[in-house]
């Protein structure tokens, strides 16, 4: 399969707030991430989006809900939400964000008959204290229950997640790094499947997997490769490759960035064009910042960066 670069032109296409829109028109989007050891995920997410999309809601542990209280000048336009009122949240946003910062738990197949019985409702799943547990189960949860909602599946939500319930959503926006995508490719149920995606070099592996399971990949590297299905036909597929960046973008945090931009494009965006612009407009905001500092930047550098590049890039 050959496939082409990334066009800067595509930018073009993005959504623009139209001059006489009002507050909430622009974009609603919910962050679900967080946990009591990575507390700065959610939150670099958290700081890109709420700078191009009208609202932000935020729900994370209660430690991280309060780190964002009272951080209120960096979230002007946004509510903390408790885990126990997401589901009302998730139906008013546009885009739903799960994972940036959420544990994940690799004893959990040894476990999973016995807390079955604890993700019948959300409540339930709340109450589940081993936070690796819960990942899973909220993801799997709210995963299967709003199955219209615009997704983007990052991090633990990621790691924990069964490919089955990605069946039937509203074509999802995942967004691994290598690693992450071998864990989704051993999850593959359909045998024959596996073996082909398996045997196949690396872009038709995630041209296969995106078709497959009906949503778009960003694969995060070096190189980004973005596959997804056409939002309004079946069984085609386009894929794009971008590259740039450099390799002060290695640095914890970044990845929380990009899924943060690319939830916030998809709220008012299809699917292919949000992760493959949200890759570039990445890409390009690091490469801003080495020519200032070279590799010595972090993610709140990057989350700062990147309304800067996007005001260079789009805004006409």
């Amino acid at each position: 399969m050959k496939i082409g670069n990334f066009n800067v032109y595509n930018l073009k296409n993005l959504y623009i707030p139209p001059s006489n829109s009002h507050k909430g028109q622009n974009g609603k989007l919910l962050i679900i991430g967080g946990s009591k050891l990575f507390h700065g995920a959610s939150l670099w997410a958290l700081k890109v989006a709420s700078r191009i999309v009208d609202m932000v809601f935020y729900s994370s542990v209660p430690e991280n809900n309060e780190i964002v209280r009272r951080a209120k000048q960096e979230f002007r336009d946004g509510i903390v939400v408790r885990r126990s009122q997401i589901e009302s949240y998730i139906e008013e946003a546009d885009c739903v964000l799960i994972g940036p910062g959420m544990l994940r738990n690799s004893k959990l197949k040894s476990q999973s008959l016995k807390l079955q019985l604890k993700a019948q409702n959300l409540d339930e799943v709340n109450r589940i204290k081993n936070e690796g547990e819960q990942t899973y189960y909220l993801t799997k949860y709210l995963l299967s229950k709003h199955r219209d909602k615009k997704w983007v599946i990052d991090a633990g939500s990621l790691q924990v997640i069964d490919t089955d319930v990605l069946m039937g959503l509203n074509l999802p926006i995942l967004t691994p790094h290598v690693k992450e995508f071998e864990l989704l490719k051993l999850k593959i149920k359909n045998e024959k499947l596996k073996n082909t995606i398996q045997n196949s070099k690396l872009e038709e592996q995630i041209r296969l997997f995106a078709k497959e399971y009906n949503c778009a990949v960003l694969l995060k590297g070096q190189v980004d490769i973005v596959c997804s299905p056409f939002d309004s036909a079946q069984g085609e597929t386009r894929c794009v490759r971008v590259s740039g960046g450099n390799a002060g973008m290695t640095k914890g945090g970044t990845g929380d960035v990009l899924a943060g931009l690319v939830a916030a494009l998809y709220c008012k965006n299809d699917a292919f064009l949000s992760a493959s612009s949200g890759s570039f407009i990445n890409k390009k905001a690091g490469e801003r910042l080495y020519e200032r500092v070279g590799y010595y930047f972090n993610a709140s550098d990057l989350a700062d960066e990147i309304p800067k590049t996007m005001n260079k890039l789009i805004v006409r």
